[in-house]
């Protein structure tokens, strides 16, 4: 088991490095050159995230079926395709026919096929490898920022595509093939094979709603943090290394997780996570600038918690019978969401300054309650406390 998390933990923080984190350092360099505005980048961007998000229940069908080995491996390539198109760009099509390859890719290859794919690994005992992975990739931004920088500032960023696309080939491509087991025979049960039956109910909502809550909160957050601390009166450097404290809190959190609340339901870590944000929010808000470093890494602490939920929570509320088909119809509307949170979220700051933390928090909480009003099993047969 451990080899796998090291490899899925690998190419998973490769996959967020060089495709859902580097339009905050490449959008400006490409529409300098393609003399577009940065916005487009950005809507190309959005438009890829759509495409995961409208690929995910198929994707987590076909690991159902056949294990995730395959599927990941496929991703390699299709992330090295869209990273070489878009170095390659030379207009606005060719900037949109690049995320779109990318948006395939990530469909592919992010967070639920992986979940995925260790679902069908390791049934039940799944919550640990998840754990492990998110782990690992939580130094994504923190990996792929400066790496992409630094290839913007020295070699360009059109090469910079393409190292990331020789990364995709000669790393993490080996790693999916070599390293991920298929998923054996026998594990693949009887009733996976026929149409799925997966019914959109009361739980099914309430969870897709909690996650979709969250992860706009996220998107917002992650585009404007820096811009939200400056709202409360800090400075534009102390908001930057405040906000720079999101991604090691991720971690820290998730190590949390898996060894201080390992034998809690998942439910209870994912409804205490639901609540850091608005506690952090109060605090900037009455408190003012002092209060940004814990504002950060309150937020960071609960999406860490949050992201490993998404995996953990439908596992065991569920059970791991139609696992990946299920969490890419939960996904959906947050990725969804998650495309348009940064641009409706510069409006609404640009309108209401730091008053958007009372949006953002009542989010929070919604996604508070609907996870309160999920059972801690629907799995026939099961009884998770």
């Amino acid at each position: 088991m451990l080899k796998v998390i090291l490899a899925l933990g690998s190419t998973q923080t490769l996959a967020w490095a060089s495709g859902y984190y580097i339009p905050a350092i490449l959008a400006d360099p490409v529409a300098r050159e393609l003399d577009v505005s940065p916005n487009l980048f950005f809507a190309a961007f959005s438009m890829a995230l759509l495409i995961s998000a409208l690929l995910g229940p198929a994707v987590g069908r076909r690991i159902d079926l056949i294990g995730g080995r395959g599927v990941l491996a496929i991703s390699s390539l299709a992330f090295a395709a869209g990273l070489v198109l878009l170095g390659l760009s030379a207009s606005a099509l060719w900037l949109f026919v690049a995320w779109a390859i990318l948006g395939v890719a990530m469909g592919l290859g992010l967070y639920d096929a992986a979940f995925a794919a260790l679902s069908r690994l390791y049934g039940m005992e799944a919550r640990i490898p998840i754990t492990g992975i998110t782990l690992m990739a939580g130094f994504a931004s923190t990996i792929g920022w400066p790496l992409t920088a630094l290839g913007v500032s020295t070699i360009g960023w059109r090469e910079t595509c393409f190292a990331w696309a020789a990364a995709h080939l000669l790393l993490a491509l080996p790693l999916n093939l070599l390293v991920i087991p298929r998923a054996p025979a026998a594990a693949i049960p009887a009733e996976v094979t026929a149409r799925p039956d997966v019914v959109m109910d009361r739980a099914m909502w309430l969870l897709a709603f909690a996650f979709a809550a969250g992860w706009v909160v996220t998107a917002a957050m992650a585009a404007h943090m820096p811009r939200m601390i400056q709202q409360a009166g800090a400075s534009y450097a102390d908001a930057v290394l405040a906000a720079s404290l999101f991604g090691p809190a991720q971690v820290a959190a998730r190590l949390a997780e898996v060894t201080l609340a390992r034998d809690l339901h998942p439910l209870v870590t994912a409804r205490l996570a639901a609540i850091t944000h608005p506690i952090g929010s109060a605090l900037l808000a009455w408190l003012g600038p002092a209060m940004a470093t814990p504002f950060a890494i309150l937020l960071g602490a609960g999406n860490g918690i949050l992201t490993i939920a998404r995996g953990t929570v439908p596992l065991a509320v569920f059970g791991p019978e139609n696992y990946g088909y299920r969490i890419g119809l939960l996904g959906a509307p947050a990725r969804i969401a998650q495309a348009f949170a940064p641009l409706v979220f510069g409006f609404i700051i640009d309108g209401f300054g730091l008053a958007t933390l009372l949006i953002t928090s009542a989010l929070s909480l919604s996604a508070l309650v609907a996870l309160w009003l999920v059972p801690a099993s629907v799995a026939p047969g099961r009884n998770i406390p």
